[in-house]
């Protein structure tokens, strides 16, 4: 079984474009073309506003093409947290705006004809621990403090036992990528520009704004949405500190018994997710997912693939035929950052910090941001501002982010090396001191050997192998690296530092 094969990107048709060629102009460019560049653009375009969209790679080959794909305003027990730390308006703001979302999804594909398996489902929040009741209970509690369709369950449709389970009703899940084409149809068609394999470098503030491409080509704009994922562009937002990187894992297997419908999640440890896919060729497949983990970190991936596929083999499915992972972005307060990128910038917009519900949060950001630039109003109240801080729990999460990354700074700076180079196979990597520096030593498929520097470009911790999904990736901030040393995801900007010398010196 191939690592990081997705079922959405593998069975889809996702349109080509050309990379930028020239320097050019735009009213608004859209840098990143997963769903929250697609629906801000199909949403500007709509209304007659110029709008272009810069993608560095193919289109949704981030985190959009690697998701579980549920559309629900159930991201797990998060309403009573949401009351707590921020109040009851924000916390009912919230819930209104990913609702939002489904409408949305909803009377697109039904104006546009797009066929995207839209189908309704319940969503369940579960939990197998005596321990853990008082958390579902607390979070109904909370659903009935903001009006929301909930109700308690001692049992749920899957074949196990539970203690508790909280229902949602009339949620949805989808074909991502099967919706997005639609949209982008409809973009394209209301005079929106894309254009891929073009990374963008950074933004030049002024007079007029001007994104920069890393070959040096220049759009002139006047407003830039900076939907890259983890933003490109800090804009003194100190993004760096205000975010941290997650990964996790997807198996996707045939059920072996016919399945009884559902999206689930549990609010135990470790994490697991499971819903339902249509498909041509296999029927029913269960997404499995979770084992999720602060990227850098955690125990070499292949463990948490197998535990996902034991879980699977628990709920009585055949061998996995799909396995990848996502990378997900989190906020200190665990509400998205969307809108003006930094507090008196209005050209400079941002979405990033979806945490796993990027489905349903990446159309509320571009829900609100399209209603920043039309009319420099937000639809859901500022409860998104990027530049808002509150003390709890901010101040605290700020401090152990920090923390986070200078522990791993350090340790590693005193890492010992992994093994002795002639063992690795191809398609592995490992580490070995130098002359006191660390290499990381890379194998590839064709047996050459690539050595590259293994401190990471952006703020210099060390980068950790990834040895399910052969890449570099840093603990700090969740840059992750190709084995040769390209930049995968950022934040950082520049790859690793190759190394002509070292061994082969």
């Amino acid at each position: 079984m191939t690592h990081n094969k997705s079922y959405w990107r593998e069975k889809t048709e996702i349109p080509d474009f050309e990379s930028l060629r020239y320097d050019t102009e735009s009213e608004i460019v859209i840098v990143g073309g997963g769903i929250t560049g697609i629906v801000t653009g199909y949403m500007l375009a709509k209304e007659g506003r110029q709008v272009t969209i810069l993608e560095a790679d193919s289109l949704y080959s981030g985190t959009t093409g690697y998701t579980t794909a549920k559309l629900t305003a159930q991201h797990g027990l998060i309403y009573d947290e949401y009351i707590q730390h921020f109040n009851t308006d924000t916390a009912k703001t919230h819930y209104e705006a990913c609702m939002d979302a489904i409408a949305f999804v909803k009377e697109t594909t039904a104006a546009h004809g797009i066929d995207c398996n839209l189908t309704k489902q319940d969503a369940y929040v579960y939990t197998k621990e005596k321990q853990n009741v008082h958390k579902l209970e607390t979070e109904h509690e909370a659903y009935q403090k903001l009006g929301i369709q909930g109700e308690l369950s001692d049992t749920i449709p899957l074949p196990f036992e539970i203690e508790k389970a909280l229902i949602m009703k009339d949620q949805y899940q989808y074909h991502p990528l099967k919706f997005l084409n639609g949209l982008l149809h409809v973009f394209l068609d209301n005079g929106g520009k894309v254009y891929t394999d073009t990374p963008v470098d950074t933004i030049e503030e002024g007079k007029d704004t001007t994104v920069v491409t890393k070959n040096g080509l220049k759009v002139t704009c006047k407003k830039v949405v900076v939907a890259s994922h983890f933003p490109f562009y800090d804009g003194q937002g100190f993004y760096f500190a205000r975010l941290y990187q997650d990964r996790s894992y997807v198996v996707a297997a045939k059920p072996k018994n016919p399945y009884p419908g559902g999206m689930y999640i549990n609010a135990d440890t470790p994490s697991r997710s499971i819903r339902s896919i249509e498909t041509e060729e296999h029927g029913t497949l269960l997404l499995i997912g979770g084992e999720s983990h602060r990227t850098g970190e955690g125990h070499p991936e292949e463990m948490y693939y197998k535990e996902l596929t034991d879980f699977a083999a628990y709920l009585g499915t055949e061998t996995p035929i799909y396995m990848w992972s996502a990378q997900d972005i989190v906020t200190l307060d665990n509400l998205p950052y969307i809108g003006y990128i930094s507090k008196g910038n209005d050209n400079i917009l941002v979405a990033t910090g979806y945490r796993k519900w990027g489905m349903t949060s990446s159309i509320v950001a571009g829900l609100e941001i399209a209603s920043l630039i039309d009319s420099g109003i937000s639809r859901y109240k500022n409860i998104y501002q990027p530049s808002r801080f509150h003390a709890d729990p901010d101040l605290g999460s700020v401090t152990k982010n920090v923390m986070e990354v200078a522990k791993e700074f350090i340790v590693g700076k005193l890492e010992q090396p992994y093994e002795y180079v002639p063992h690795l196979k191809r398609g592995e990597a490992t580490k070995v001191r130098f002359n006191g520096l660390l290499l990381g030593v890379y194998k590839d498929e064709n047996g050459e050997i690539h050595q590259v520097d293994t401190t990471c470009t952006h703020m210099k911790c060390e980068v950790n192998w990834n040895s399910a999904e052969s890449s570099w990736d840093c603990p700090c901030h969740g840059s992750r690296f190709t084995g040769t040393g390209e930049v995968i995801e950022g934040p950082a900007k520049k790859p690793l530092k190759k190394l002509d010398r070292g061994l082969n010196s």
